[in-house]
């Protein structure tokens, strides 16, 4: 097995503790499925939210799905003039058989239109 990343993005409509957990564990949820990987796969999961996202951490979504074990962190993004606001990003470490080049990078919705180069 060697040690991977994964990268995503997802961007919220609304700052709100609720619709962040669901559109962060609809991301964990891809990037899990579209890699064939569970919670023993991951090593460690960094959650970058932008300074405009203020009602809850990414990282909880990923608790309430059940990844219990794993250390998360979160951090702010550079507050880079006309970037893309309210968007959460997710870097996992990952254990994996695949290829770096078969790992499915996911950008849902329009989120896509940051990593166009890297997005599946």
């Amino acid at each position: 097995m060697a040690v991977r990343a994964v990268r995503g993005a997802v961007q919220l409509e609304r700052d709100e503790a609720g619709h962040m957990d669901e559109q962060v564990g609809a991301l964990l949820t891809a990037i899990l499925e579209r890699n064939d990987l569970t919670a023993d796969d991951l090593i460690s999961i960094w959650f970058t939210a932008t300074p405009d996202l203020h009602s809850d951490f990414p990282a909880a979504a990923a608790r309430k799905l059940g990844i219990v074990d794993v250390p998360l962190i979160c951090a702010q993004e550079l507050d880079i003039e006309g970037a893309m606001p309210r968007v959460v990003r997710v870097l996992a470490h990952i254990e994996s058989g695949k290829a770096r080049a078969d790992i499915a990078h996911v950008y849902l919705g329009a989120a896509g239109a940051l990593r166009k180069d890297i997005a599946q």
